[in-house]
């Protein structure tokens, strides 16, 4: 028996909650959720990805939060530990916010960030 755990690996505000669940009901086809990624790009390293989710995948960590499902590509866990996801509307642009402990820089434009992995060992309750 697995001992449950204690966080989430990412929450979602109000806004990205709802923003999650219009993609969802919107989408053709069987989505049940969006999946949270990085990838290699952009000129800080790394870039966020987000897909549209039919089924999960082997190790996806599932995250639902205030009615959304947000499933995390195991390979980008420890890079999204603490991660807080908003939605934002300007008058420039509109999309998904990540505030993330992990991230060392970000580049200028908004797009790609650089980030190191957490330290599971400091998310750990102390004896």
């Amino acid at each position: 028996m697995t001992a449950a755990r204690k966080f989430q690996v990412m929450t979602l505000t109000d806004a990205a909650a709802e923003r999650v669940q219009e993609l969802v009901e919107n989408a053709d086809g069987e989505a049940i959720g969006l999946r949270v990624g990085i990838k290699k790009g952009g000129c800080a390293g790394m870039e966020y990805t987000m897909d549209l989710v039919g089924e999960a995948k082997p190790g996806d960590d599932m995250v639902e939060d205030k009615g959304a499902k947000v499933f995390v590509d195991p390979s980008a866990m420890l890079f999204l530990l603490g991660t807080e996801v908003d939605f934002e509307v300007t008058k420039f642009r509109s999309g998904f916010v990540f505030r993330n402990p992990n991230e060392v820089s970000a580049c200028g434009c908004g797009e790609s960030v650089s980030l190191q992995a957490a330290d599971p060992n400091a998310l750990s309750p102390s004896a």
